[in-house]
């Protein structure tokens, strides 16, 4: 059994499409599981649902943002307020964010996609051949938002949000941070991402798993793209955001 696993595309096709490229350099898989953030922050959207839509043996489940595209009532403009509140630079931020948001739901439901998107799960389960218990979530166990699962937590603090799990290997993504921790006997692993880097290495980030009867591996893999091209994109189609989409770039190595 071999698939290929990521999250935090983040309606980036042309580092999806470096991904789906890269799987089938290395051999090609079976099936693919998506771990949230498909559309919103990104030039385009309705393209890059319809290449995960069409994945073989697609698994999904939903991100905040895929939330924050589909929903129409949620607590983000409180949460926008208290965010913002005293400090102009985040309540310019925030501000783009939610233009963002409404900018990619436009595009999804003209475009198509909105359906595929309000329909992905919170979590989804499934075992593997050789009986471990996989849990994907987007942030962590019951949740698609919140700090998520961190390499700076204690074993405690990481413990007990795995305590409900119910499951040996629990999949993540949302902080953009590739990690790899035990505690407890359950494994927890995040991606790192395909688009909006947080780490030195601005590269897209998947996984392949592969397993049988006797156990399984997960291998962490990374592919470049052209990201000027896709800072063009951006700028081009007026992407509202897109001062805060490009700094993860600036940022990054």
């Amino acid at each position: 059994m071999r698939v290929a696993v990521f999250s935090d595309t983040h309606g980036n096709s042309i580092a999806l499409d470096a991904v789906l490229a890269d799987v089938e350099r290395v051999g090609g898989v079976e099936a693919y599981w998506f771990v949230g953030d498909a559309a919103a922050l990104g030039f385009d959207p309705v393209g890059t649902i319809q290449r995960l839509a069409g994945l073989p043996g697609l698994v999904a489940v939903r991100g905040n943002t895929d939330r924050d595209v589909v929903e129409d009532t949620r607590d983000v403009d409180a949460d926008a307020l208290e965010f913002a509140v005293n400090n102009p630079e985040r309540a310019r931020m925030t501000l783009a964010m939610l233009r963002n948001f409404a900018w990619t739901r436009g595009m999804v439901t003209a475009g198509g996609g909105f359906d595929w998107l309000a329909a992905l799960p919170v979590e989804e389960r499934t075992a593997l051949p050789d009986g471990t218990r996989v849990l994907l979530v987007h942030a962590a166990p019951g949740t698609d938002d919140g700090p998520g699962i961190r390499e700076e937590q204690s074993d405690e603090e990481l413990a007990d949000e795995l305590s409900g799990a119910d499951a040996d290997l629990v999949i993540v993504g949302h902080t953009h941070k590739p990690l790899d921790r035990t505690v407890g006997g359950v494994r927890a692993w995040n991606l790192g991402s395909v688009s909006l880097p947080q780490t030195d290495d601005s590269r897209a980030m998947w996984t392949l798993l592969v397993s049988d009867n006797r156990g399984y591996r997960l291998e962490h893999h990374v592919v470049a793209y052209d990201s000027a091209a896709m800072l063009l994109r951006l700028e081009a189609l007026r992407v509202p955001a897109e001062a805060t989409i490009r700094s993860f770039w600036e940022r990054g190595g």
